[in-house]
């Protein structure tokens, strides 16, 4: 009986895929060693990034620390048709976290300080279709204004940054189109819940939260 269930090894105890479905694994080794997002959520990362290539706009990564998941992100649209290119932009001070607000973060200033622009673009690799923007949320989006957006992965653990980046995001949000907070359910980024909730919070829009901890919105509408 066990032999007739399809993947059965996948089940511990539920199917769980990023244990190696497809060609998943082809992805995940793109983070090997250079991101402290796990399997599970490499895998929302994965499957929505897919999703979203049927959607008009580019992909967003705010928060990039050794570029892990840049590396996967822009593996998903390296496998596209050149005629079908979409651009990444990466947003990241690339020497560590900015100052934060004790009263809702618990990081500190220079938290995932070792890391550097140089050595993220060796892991992405890609770069006739990724941008590095490096500096501070917010004044990092100056002059984008005009993004449609596809794709946004929003990984800044902090109250401000966080909340700066629903601010320009959600509303250059194609229609269709995702947003997923990684912080959003881990106790060491409290701001980060706060942050996204306080935001959508009588806009209609519902962070659909995932046992991995990340937060979901799609813009329906």
């Amino acid at each position: 009986m066990h032999d007739a269930i399809p993947d059965a090894g996948l089940y511990q105890p539920l199917f769980s895929p990023w244990l190696g479905l497809g060609e998943f694994p082809r992805f995940l080794r793109r983070t090997e060693g250079n991101t402290l997002v796990s399997a599970d959520r490499c895998y929302i990362l994965y499957s929505l990034a897919r999703q979203a290539l049927n959607i008009e706009g580019e992909f967003w990564e705010c928060g990039v620390y050794k570029g892990g998941t840049a590396a996967l992100l822009a593996q998903v649209l390296a496998d596209l048709p050149a005629t079908l290119r979409r651009n990444l932009r990466l947003f990241d001070t690339f020497q560590g976290m900015p100052e934060v607000d004790s009263a809702r973060d618990l990081h500190s200033a220079g938290d995932f300080a070792d890391t550097s622009v140089q050595a993220v673009k060796a892991v992405v690799d890609h770069d006739h279709q990724v941008f590095y923007h490096q500096g501070f949320i917010p004044e990092t989006f100056a002059g984008l204004e005009p993004a449609r957006i596809a794709f946004a992965h929003v990984d800044v653990d902090i109250y401000k940054s966080v909340q700066d980046c629903c601010k320009f995001i959600f509303p250059r949000l194609s229609r269709g189109g995702f947003i997923v907070f990684d912080d959003y359910g881990f106790r060491t980024c409290p701001g980060a819940r706060a942050a996204v909730d306080e935001y959508f919070q009588g806009t209609g829009f519902i962070p659909l939260v995932l046992p991995t901890g990340q937060a979901v919105i799609f813009k329906n509408a």
